[in-house]
């Protein structure tokens, strides 16, 4: 459906999140895409990558698009500016993080976990506190051990929770979302959240989403997400972000 009301919304930064969304399913960048942003950037555009991955799972595929722009990572926890430089990182208390990992133990589900240092897969330290912690998450395929987690998880207020799939869940500290990510770096660029077009395809999507002055799901997203949005493109094996770039920023 298309609203009228973002058809003239003046676009100046465009946020777009990585997979499922910019890569396709071969986890590649189309040319497609790549020449829309290059479009949107020799038009004055700020063009945000604002993923869940973090820095080392990212950068060989950000820096391929030469971007000068601002990089958002771990669904907001990092903001880093246009050189490089982290300018704002928030943490997850390591109390969470092994409790969540003792809850993985308990129902024997797939987990990951984000520290400043490294991406921890199935081995993790013995010692959660020697590390600072930015996200967990689950990979859940029955339903109902996912609903019981999430239901226990929910209790507590200093959690942020969203996914990047509908089979899992990802936690970040309270507060910490691609949206207020992004409202920070429209103040650094004296625009509003009216001026910005964000795309995605998962729950870890939906604030931006929403805030954005014109929010954009992908073809592949997952049903809430597309009913939260102002606008769906293609998807993301159709470059579904060069479609939207160029309907409502060119």
């Amino acid at each position: 459906m298309e609203n009228s009301n973002i058809s003239n919304k003046d676009i100046k930064l465009i946020a777009i999140d990585m997979d499922g969304t910019l890569l396709n399913d071969r986890h590649e960048i189309s040319e497609e895409n790549r020449k829309a942003i290059k479009e949107a950037e020799q038009k004055g555009i700020h063009v945000v990558i604002s993923t869940g991955r973090t820095r080392m799972t990212c950068d060989d595929l950000v820096n391929s698009l030469s971007l000068s722009s601002y990089l958002i990572t771990v669904n907001g926890s990092e903001i880093w500016d246009e050189q490089g430089n982290l300018i704002e990182r928030q943490l997850l208390d390591f109390s969470f993080v092994e409790h969540m990992y003792k809850l993985k133990q308990k129902h024997n589900t797939l987990c990951w976990a984000a520290s400043v240092d490294n991406v921890w897969r199935e081995q993790f330290p013995e010692d959660f506190s020697s590390h600072e912690w930015m996200k967990f998450g689950f990979d859940i395929k029955d339903d109902q051990v996912r609903d019981v987690i999430l239901k226990e998880l929910k209790q507590n207020e200093a959690l942020e929770i969203s996914n990047s799939s509908p089979t899992n869940l990802e936690i970040n500290a309270s507060g910490v979302n691609k949206a207020r990510a992004i409202e920070k770096v429209c103040e650094r660029l004296g625009i509003t959240m009216d001026n910005v077009m964000a795309m995605g395809d998962s729950l870890n999507d939906l604030a931006m989403i929403k805030d954005a002055g014109i929010g954009v799901a992908m073809g592949n997203a997952q049903p809430f997400v597309k009913e939260s949005a102002d606008w769906v493109t293609s998807s993301n094996i159709e470059d579904g972000v060069a479609v939207a770039i160029r309907k409502w920023a060119l």
